[in-house]
């Protein structure tokens, strides 16, 4: 497994990022499906690939608070978020291509791929 970034999440952690570069204006809709039950199928929807980035991790910060309720700032690695996304049923992602007008499919490895690239920026900023 890759070493990658730690994330600390608090009131003030997260800074605003420019969103640059070619992921930037790629609507993006994440599916997915947190357990076996079918009834469970959801989808998010994110005007950048970078924003369903943040939003997946919003998802498993949201689960952490919700477990760890009285703590004030979470601190998680990359191999925690990789848990969290294979402990899901079921991810994928369609992001738009303009010059196709229309959506292509990743998996699961594409967005945990595309998650410790945009850890690893914000790490460095």
């Amino acid at each position: 497994m890759l070493a990658g970034p730690e994330v600390h999440c608090g009131p003030e952690s997260r800074p605003l990022l420019l969103r640059r570069g070619h992921e930037a204006g790629r609507h993006t809709i994440i599916l997915m499906q947190p357990s076996q039950n079918r009834a469970t199928r959801t989808f998010m929807d994110f005007s950048s690939v970078n924003h369903a980035l943040d939003g997946i991790c919003g998802l498993y910060e949201r689960k952490i608070r919700n477990i760890n309720p009285m703590v004030r700032n979470l601190t998680y690695g990359i191999t925690d978020l990789y848990n969290f996304i294979d402990g899901l049923s079921d991810i994928s992602a369609l992001v738009y291509d303009d010059s196709l007008h229309a959506y292509l499919p990743y998996d699961r490895q594409w967005i945990k791929q595309k998650l410790f690239q945009h850890l690893k920026r914000l790490a460095q900023q």
